[in-house]
């Protein structure tokens, strides 16, 4: 697999959502989630999960938008699509038709942030205990203001995202933000600079 193949995602710095994600050379402006990217991501704590994970498939509002030719699954979505968010549901982290017995979010907004979103495959194969769920690419708004855990872009950005992604495609959220990765080998050269002789 290639960089080609990974969009790689990282937060500038542990004090911001914003971030960049990057494809082979290029790359785009994105937020991710209010709780920062967590290792230990659970229900509810507006985390972006760390780590790596394929892309299952888009949903788009055709009422909205052209979608571009895309190589992942692809379908419009309908006034009672929802996600479940509920871990005691069978039906966790699954797409659903709401209203229902269990929570769930509404995939039809009166906001843009769904008018186009691509399922990451986070605890889905299957959705186990309360790690998460409705892990999506999607719209960002204006202002780039943090998620709920998913990873955001502008709408034109994603819109020259999907064409790029296929089956093999996964998204590979780091844990170490930018500012943190810039720095790290700097400080490992200067601790051994330090180092006395009498060290060794």
């Amino acid at each position: 697999m290639t960089d080609e193949n990974i969009l790689i995602v990282q937060a500038d710095s542990a004090e911001t959502s914003l971030g960049w994600a990057t494809l082979g050379p290029r790359r785009w402006r994105c937020t991710v989630g209010e709780g920062g990217i967590r290792e230990d991501k659970v229900e509810g704590d507006a985390a972006t999960p760390a780590g790596e994970y394929p892309l299952r498939r888009i949903y788009f509002r055709n009422d909205r938008l052209v979608l571009p030719k895309v190589r992942l699954p692809a379908r419009p979505i309908a006034e009672h699509d929802g996600w479940c968010d509920d871990p005691s549901s069978p039906t966790y982290n699954r797409l659903v038709h709401v209203p229902n017995d269990w929570s769930a979010e509404k995939m039809w907004r009166e906001d843009p942030l769904y008018d186009l979103v691509v399922v990451v495959g986070y605890n889905d194969d299957p959705p186990e205990g309360e790690w998460g769920s409705a892990i999506f690419l999607h719209v960002a708004r204006e202002d780039y203001a943090p998620t709920k855990g998913c990873v955001a872009f502008s709408q034109a950005d994603l819109l020259e995202l999907v064409p790029l992604f296929g089956p093999e495609t996964r998204i590979r959220v780091l844990t170490l933000p930018a500012n943190e990765a810039a720095t790290a080998p700097d400080a490992e050269a200067k601790a051994l600079e330090d180092l006395d002789e009498a060290d060794w």
